[in-house]
């Protein structure tokens, strides 16, 4: 099933509920692609994370390599402004990593 930004036009309180319908659907083994900002609501459901801008694929893999560690300046960006303040902690570590040729 696919599903293109599920609950970008709801009102917030229904939001909880559509995304309760597409997790049930999961945990009873339906395939689905999900194009989403719900960036907690994927890393908690997805096998697989695809990260796309301008149409071109930026990074693929599991939501932990994709939205926990992600490899790219670009997805690092996107998550540091939908995610807690943490993931800005983990943008700017790994950016001095990259620095200092880690």
């Amino acid at each position: 099933m696919l599903f293109d930004e599920p609950t970008s036009a709801l009102d917030p309180e229904l939001v909880g509920d559509v995304l309760a319908v597409m997790r049930m659907l999961a945990d009873e083994g339906m395939t689905m692609m999900v194009v989403t900002h719900e960036m907690t609501f994927a890393r908690e459901v997805a096998d697989r994370v695809v990260f796309m801008d301008g149409g071109v694929i930026v990074e693929d893999g599991s939501p932990d390599q994709v939205i926990g560690r992600p490899r790219h300046e670009r997805t690092r960006h996107f998550l540091s402004r939908l995610l807690d303040p943490a993931m800005a902690e983990v943008e700017e570590e790994t950016s001095d990593q990259v620095g200092k040729g880690g």
